[in-house]
C-alpha cells in the first residue's frame, strides 16, 4: 500500500515516532511520559499528533482527549491546531473520518507540522502515530501511516500491548517499521490485559527477540496504574536507555 516519498526528508527534525501495535495499546499515555523524560533532561519539547479522529467538546471547543494530552504534557506552550493539525470529529478510521467530513488528509502533513513545531523553538517532538503503524491515511489505502513515519525518519519507539497476540502484532509491526528503512530503537510493555497469561514470558521473548532482530532496546513495562499521569508512567521508563536509544548522549551532555 505504501509509495515512494517525493519530498526531501529534513535532517534537523530529532525526537521519535511513538507507533502502536494496535489502537487502544497506551501511545498516548507513552508519549506524554517521553515528552515528560526529555522535559525533565532540559529540552523543550513539543508532542505532535499529526491526525487524529474523535472530538469532545471542552469549554466550548471541540477538541481530540489524545491531543490535549500531549499538548499538557508538552514543555512549551502550544495550541491544539499546532499538536493537532488535522483532527476529525467521528472516532472511526481516519480516511473514513476524513471522507465523513468531505476532506482529504494532505500527504505531507507530518512534515508541515513538524517543521513548523521546530521553527517555533522546540528542539525535540514526539510523533504519535493514531491507530496500529500501517493504519491507511487515503481513501484508496494508497499511503498511511507509515509513509507519514517515513516522511519523518525519525526514530521509533513501540508501544507493545500486553495482551494475547501480542507477539505476532510485535513482530508484525517491528517487520513493517523495518521495511520502510525506519530503526526501531526501543520499545515498551504496556499492561492492556492484567490477567494476561504468561505475561513475563512474552516480554522476555520480546527482549531477546526484538534486540537481536532489531538492536531494538527495552525502555520499560508500565502495569495498570491507580493514576495515570505522565509522571507515573514516566516512573516506569528508564530515562538513561531512552537518551541512548535516541543518541541524545552526542548532541547534549
Amino acid at each position: 500500500m505504501s509509495r515512494p516519498i517525493s519530498r526531501p526528508i529534513n535532517p534537523t527534525l530529532r525526537g521519535c515516532f511513538v507507533a502502536g501495535t494496535d489502537t487502544d495499546v497506551g501511545k498516548t499515555c507513552i508519549s506524554a511520559a517521553l515528552l515528560h523524560l526529555l522535559g525533565r533532561q532540559g529540552w523543550r519539547c513539543a508532542g505532535l499528533k499529526p491526525v487524529s479522529a474523535g472530538q469532545d467538546e471542552r469549554d466550548g471547543a471541540w477538541s481530540n482527549e489524545d491531543v490535549r494530552l500531549l499538548q499538557a504534557a508538552s514543555t512549551m506552550p502550544l495550541s491544539s491546531d499546532q499538536v493537532g493539525p488535522v483532527q476529525f470529529r467521528q472516532p472511526c478510521a481516519p480516511h473514513i473520518a476524513a471522507a465523513l467530513s468531505g476532506q482529504n488528509i494532505a500527504l505531507h502533513i507530518g512534515l508541515t507540522a513538524a517543521q513548523a513545531l521546530m521553527d517555533a523553538g522546540a528542539e525535540v517532538l514526539v510523533v504519535e502515530g493514531v491507530g496500529g503503524f500501517a493504519v491507511p491515511l487515503a481513501a484508496d489505502l494508497s499511503w498511511g501511516m507509515d509513509d507519514l513515519a517515513a516522511e519523518l525518519a525519525l526514530p521509533v519507539i513501540l508501544v507493545v500491548g500486553l495482551r494475547l497476540g501480542c507477539l505476532n502484532h510485535a513482530l508484525l509491526t517491528a517487520q513493517a517499521v523495518a521495511a520502510r528503512g525506519l530503526k526501531l530503537v526501543g520499545w515498551v510493555a504496556n499492561t492492556v490485559d492484567p490477567a494476561m497469561p504468561h505475561r513475563q514470558s512474552n516480554i522476555e521473548a520480546l527482549k531477546v527477540g526484538l534486540q537481536r532482530r532489531y538492536g531494538s532496546v527495552f525502555l520499560g513495562e508500565v502495569p495498570r496504574l491507580t493514576e495515570v499521569t505522565p509522571v507515573t508512567v514516566a516512573a516506569c521508563l528508564d530515562g538513561v536507555a531512552l537518551r541512548q536509544a535516541l543518541d541524545f548522549e552526542k548532541v547534549r551532555p
